[in-house]
Order: C-alpha cells, then structure tokens, then sequence
C-alpha cells in the first residue's frame, strides 16, 4: 500500500527531520553540514532522503566533494558518525587535478554513507603536516576522528569506490 513504511514509499527529498508523536526512536547518525558545520543528526534510514540542515536549510549531501580549511577539519572528520574520505591535494599538482573529477564521481556515487572531503595542502600546510602528508594526492579514511586507511596517487572513480567500500565493513 503507497504511503505505509518499507513498502515503497519514499519521503520527498528536503524532508523534515523531527520525530512525530508516537514515532518509534531510530537510530540516527551525526552528520557536519557541509554548509555551516553544525552537527545534525538524521535518522540513518533518512540518509538517502535528502536531508537537510535545521540551521541553515542547505542540503546535507551534495554528491560533491566539501572543501575543508584548518578550521572546520577536526569538526567535519572528528564529529561525524559516517567515514569521511579526504583527498589531500595541491593546485599545482598534475595527478591531483586528473583525478579530482574522479574523485568528485566516487562521492556521487558513494553519498550519503560516506563524506567525501578535500584539503589544499598548499593553503592548509598545517594539516598535511599534522597528517605526515609525503605526496599527493594522498587519500585517507577517518572514522570517529582516527585515520584507518591511506592511499597515495591517482585513482579511477571505481578503485576509489571498492576501496572505500573496503573499509566501511
């Protein structure tokens, strides 16, 4: 029947994220809205649906890559509950540029049960100190804030995609 849960329907994209009465608790996930940096927490069979950020409305997930600064890095990869992928990279770098729109592909495809981010290491020099980055591009896998895998080089869309799947069981 349309409109009963599990059976095929599916909110509109946007969709509110508060509980209504009688709704059972969820479990849900803390997600860093790409936008503002505040912490949200969306129900996780809400991930796909479009969410949206209480605070400033903007998409949660945008199928892009968030540009993170030595500012808003420890929020975005220390507080969310999903794995965040960050590619680290400089403007000069001619590997770097030939893989970002792979790299922009394997977040499309792989958004929302994973945040993809990227880190200038030439604006930035802090963070790729602080995470002993040698070369670039360098890819690494944080979850709950603590590095679990690395990668260096230039990647297609579907080795990123399988590594990353890799590491998210």
């Amino acid at each position: 029947a349309q409109g009963v849960a599990g059976q095929g329907h599916r909110p509109h994209a946007g969709v509110s994220l508060s509980r209504q009465p009688g709704e059972p608790m969820s479990s849900s996930s803390k997600v860093v809205c790409p936008q503002c940096d505040a912490l949200v927490g969306v129900p996780a069979e809400r991930l796909a649906d479009g969410p949206r950020c209480p605070r400033c409305h903007e998409p949660l997930f945008r199928g892009h890559p968030v540009e993170l600064s030595s500012g808003n890095f420890d929020q975005h990869v220390g507080k969310s509950d999903l794995p965040v992928v960050v590619g680290f990279w400089a403007p000069w770098c001619g590997p770097c540029r030939m893989m970002a729109p792979e790299y922009e592909k394997a977040c499309a495809l792989l958004e929302p049960h994973a945040r993809f981010v990227k880190v200038d290491t030439e604006a930035h020099q802090d963070l790729g100190a602080k995470h002993n980055i040698r070369s670039i591009p360098t890819l690494a896998i944080f979850k709950g804030g603590k590095e679990v895998s690395r990668i260096s080089g230039a990647r297609s869309a579907s080795d990123l995609a399988k590594w990353v799947r890799s590491e998210m069981t």
